[in-house]
Parts: structure tokens; sequence; C-alpha cells
């Protein structure tokens, strides 16, 4: 079969396509065929090895998020069935509670082989059936991001009708959580650097919008907006470094900032004493478990929440699909057909 793999040493130029052979199920594992895969923004920092040893060995097959036809089962096997459509959970090994170190090893596409592979063999445990008003484009782009949004939004903020919630940027991540924050009842904010993506997100929901290049402190900006509470609910903080000291003053006395991102960098220079005076939580989100991921998949079953969907590239495209994504002028999924 067909895969593709950085091999012989890390880096984009050690990504190339390769052949392996075909795997088979064992007890307990199902034998999926990829159809479509989707870009996140961890797929840009695997090749460079940029998680130490957590990201694995080579040779590697990378990326996390696709959606494929399971066919062939091995003895044991009763979660679902040869011609069911599934995708693979992004932790294989979580399944439900708290986090361990052995569940957080288990990720696709780094430290696990991920799913750029005409085949796929994985347990029963880590796959979960689509619900079948989602295309196989649509049901590919659900597992790293859509989870990381709906943990953020609903299992960890609890978002209430009514609630504030501010989201960053218009990433993937971004978009799922206005999804999920509408479909919770919020009123919700989103920053951008692009009018163009701004005026797109309100025709999805958003009911105010702040440009971060014209108007700089968005946290003073944005007052009027919370006034009737001190702040927001939650803040998606996909920013890291630059964003987390404004995120610290437009969070009300009591909130939560859901901690993802850290695109403007890792180290943080800011007041310890606006967290604690102000008994603000910060709240790491590290996508999620598979009960959550069924959970997300009834909810948006339910109420027919559509991921948003941007290019597309072939399997041998990956380089250029990961270049697409690394300029950051993308709006919706990047995707890979196989």
């Amino acid at each position: 079969m067909r895969v593709f793999q950085i091999q012989d040493d890390w880096g984009f130029d050690n990504l190339r396509v390769a052949e392996r052979p075909d795997p088979k199920p064992g007890p307990g594992d199902v034998l999926v065929k990829m159809r479509m895969a989707s870009l996140n923004a961890r797929d840009l920092i695997v090749p460079e090895r940029g998680y130490g040893r957590a990201t694995g060995d080579l040779p590697l097959i990378p990326i996390s998020d696709g959606v494929g036809e399971v066919v062939a089962v091995g003895d044991g096997v009763t979660r679902v069935a040869v011609g069911d459509r599934v995708t693979p959970t992004y932790f294989q090994r979580w399944i439900s509670g708290d986090p361990t170190p052995d569940r957080f090893a288990s990720a696709l596409g780094g430290p696990l082989n991920g799913v750029m592979a005409d085949f796929v063999r994985l347990s029963q445990e880590g796959v979960a059936r689509v619900p079948d008003y989602l295309s196989d484009a649509e049901a590919a782009t659900l597992p790293c991001a859509a989870l990381t949004a709906w943990s953020a939004i609903v299992t960890h903020g609890a978002t209430r009708p009514g609630d504030r919630v501010l989201i960053q940027g218009t990433g993937g991540v971004a978009l799922f959580a206005l999804a999920f924050a509408k479909q919770a009842g919020a009123h919700v904010t989103v920053i951008s650097s692009s009018d163009e993506k701004l005026e797109r997100v309100r025709s999805m929901g958003a009911e105010a919008t702040i440009n971060y290049r014209e108007v700089e402190d968005w946290a003073r900006a944005s007052r009027e907006i919370t006034a009737d509470r001190g702040g927001y609910d939650n803040i998606i903080e996909l920013g890291g470094a630059r964003t987390l000291p404004l995120s610290l003053r437009a969070v009300r006395p009591g909130g939560t900032l859901s901690m993802i991102g850290v695109l403007t960098g890792l180290n943080i220079e800011t007041s310890l004493g606006l967290i604690v005076a102000r008994q603000v939580r910060l709240q790491g989100v590290t996508v999620g478990h598979r009960d959550g991921y069924e959970a997300m998949l009834a909810a948006m079953a339910q109420h027919e929440i559509r991921p948003v969907l941007g290019a597309r590239f072939g399997f041998t495209e990956l380089k250029e699909a990961l270049d697409h994504l690394r300029t950051g002028g993308h709006f919706g999924k990047t995707l890979i057909q196989f």
C-alpha cells in the first residue's frame, strides 16, 4: 500500500511517498480503507520533531485526522462492522476519564503512525462511526480540531445560554468553537486580523468582531460587549504568549481561559495577580477522550452542524497542502483526498 512517511531524518524534506505491506487486523482490530484526511496546526510541528521524544520514531506516518471505511475486522470486534464509515480517535487509548501519560502517548500522527496510508489498522476502541449526514470531507475534519473545541466549550467550559465567549482567530478549532458556542446559546465575539474573515464569521452567527491589527488593545475594545458581567465567561485562547495578557484583562472574575494554542510563543510575561485576585481558571485543553468525541458527534447530528471546508489536495500533494496551511491565509479545514 501507499504511505506518506517521514523517513531517514526529521524535517519536511524527508516527507516522502513509500510502500508498506498491507496490514491485517488482529483480535480486536479493524482495518480501515482511508478516503480523506484533514490537516491541523500540529501537522506542521511533527515533521520537525517539534514535540521532542514524544513525537515518536522514524519512519513515521503523519496526520491524525481522517475518515474511511471498515473493510475487515479481527476476532472479537463488536463496536463496528465491515462497511461502516468511521473516523479514528485522536488519542487511541483515551476512552474516558482523566488524562494519563499513557493516554497522552497514544496520539495518531506522532508518536503513533497516522492516517496517511491507503489502509490503517486500529483497535476497535480507537474508532467511532460517522453520522450519515456528513460527507467524507466533513467527517475527516473532526477528530482533533472539533473535539478540542467541544472540550473547551462544552466539557470544560460548560457554556450556557447567554454566556459571553471570545474566540481568537478563524482557524479550524476557532470555527468549531463558534458553532458549538452558538449551539449552546452563547453570545460570541471573534477577533482576527482579516476583515474578510470577520465578515464570514458574522454570517456564521458571531455577534461581535474585532480586527486586532486595527485595534491592538482588543481587551479594552471588548469591555462594552461584556459590560453586564465584567468580562467574558470563556476565552478560547489560541494565541499564547502575546494574547494571554490581553485575555487576562478581558475575562470576567471567575471566568475561564481555555488554553489551546501557542501560535505566538510559549513563554509569557504577565501579572499572576490578575489570575489569583479575580479567581480566573486556566484550563488546558488537549483534544479529549472518545466518550467526549461520541457525545460531540451525537450533538452535531442532532443539530446537523457542518464543518467549514477549505482547499483540497491529492494524496501525493501532502507537502503542498502543508505549505498552504503554513501561509495562514486559509479559511476552513485543509483536506487530503485519497
